[in-house]
């Protein structure tokens, strides 16, 4: 139960998200033949999704909120750049195809690119909540099945 909570708690994670915790969940499965690799993908999934409707109504409040407060004022003014620049570049990209743009930026597992930046970045742009949550999900999906194929290829190299 104890590998299940920390890959849970490790998705849930800003930066580490799931492109962290499938890999973390397939370490696991090697050493703990009874640890269940198709339940944990389901838990690691909802765990990067809870986090999604809080960033997505609060983030953007809480960091206009923080940026001019002493100590936490710069890492508020980093993610609220961070969702700005994602924001600009999806809309840049996307026109009107954004729901696509923001699938894909969720989905391709790059640094800085998960549920989380995602999520601020439709905030940021004013996204309609349920078209932005089933691109996030949508993106999660796709980043689940990327880092799974890498996560496999990487295992079998190794063993």
């Amino acid at each position: 139960m104890l590998n299940y909570l920390i890959v849970f708690l490790c998705s849930m994670v800003p930066l580490v998200e799931l492109r962290g915790a499938i890999p973390i969940a397939h370490k696991i499965s090697l050493d703990d033949p009874s640890f269940n690799i198709y339940l944990a993908y389901l838990i690691i999934a909802i765990g990067n999704m809870i986090p999604v409707p809080f960033i997505f109504f609060f983030a953007r409040k809480v960091l206009e909120w923080g940026k001019d407060k002493p100590i936490i004022g710069g890492f508020f003014r980093f993610c609220l750049e961070k969702g700005e620049k994602g924001g600009q570049k999806l809309t840049a990209k996307a026109g009107r195809g954004l729901f696509l743009a923001l699938l894909l930026f969720v989905g391709i597992p790059l640094p800085g690119t998960g549920a989380w930046t995602g999520t601020l970045a439709a905030s940021i742009l004013d996204m309609d909540f349920k078209s932005s949550v089933f691109a996030v999900i949508l993106g999660v999906a796709l980043a689940g099945i990327i880092v799974t194929v890498a996560s496999l290829l990487g295992v079998s190299i190794l063993t």
